[in-house]
């Protein structure tokens, strides 16, 4: 295995240990901490000292997968994105990444300032983007399961395909 290629792949996999890791964290932990500290009065410390660290780790760790994923493919990169055969389920899976990234950058990221009083908004739009952040971070978990079945099954075609 050549160099850059390995440190590519060993980039990418813990990029993305972060970035899924970070996800299963929001919607299975902190979203029912949330729910507990609201009754004692404490959720404002995670909201103020945790969940904007959490989402900047988050944000740039997508990024961080998605271009490290982009490298990976190399030559075949169009072919993965145009689902070439031969490059299905890789294809499959960066689309997938793709949709989530987005959904980061451009869903959930700007609900949350909202959400967590980085930018000014009404109680309406913070409620609002409350939800809709609830709704991205729950759309990405659901993507994240058949994004990790094709990320595995690119490499064993003959098991899966």
């Amino acid at each position: 295995m050549d160099t850059v290629p390995a440190l590519a792949r060993w980039f990418h996999f813990m990029a993305g240990i972060m970035w899924v890791g970070l996800l299963y964290y929001f919607n299975f932990v902190q979203m029912a901490a949330l729910k507990s500290a609201a009754a004692d009065g404490s959720a404002a410390v995670i909201n103020r000292h945790v969940a904007p660290r959490a989402l900047a780790w988050f944000r740039w760790a997508a990024v961080a997968t998605w271009i490290s994923g982009a490298a990976l493919l190399g030559k075949s990169f169009a072919a993965a994105f145009a689902l070439q055969t031969g490059h299905v389920a890789i294809g499959f899976g960066a689309w997938l990444g793709t949709i989530m990234l987005i959904n980061v950058w451009v869903l959930l990221w700007p609900a949350q300032k909202l959400a967590l009083g980085l930018v000014e908004a009404s109680e309406v739009q913070r409620n609002a983007a409350r939800r809709r952040a609830f709704v991205v971070s729950r759309l990405n978990l659901v993507l994240s399961f058949p994004l990790l079945f094709f990320m595995g099954a690119a490499g064993h075609p003959a098991i899966y395909f």
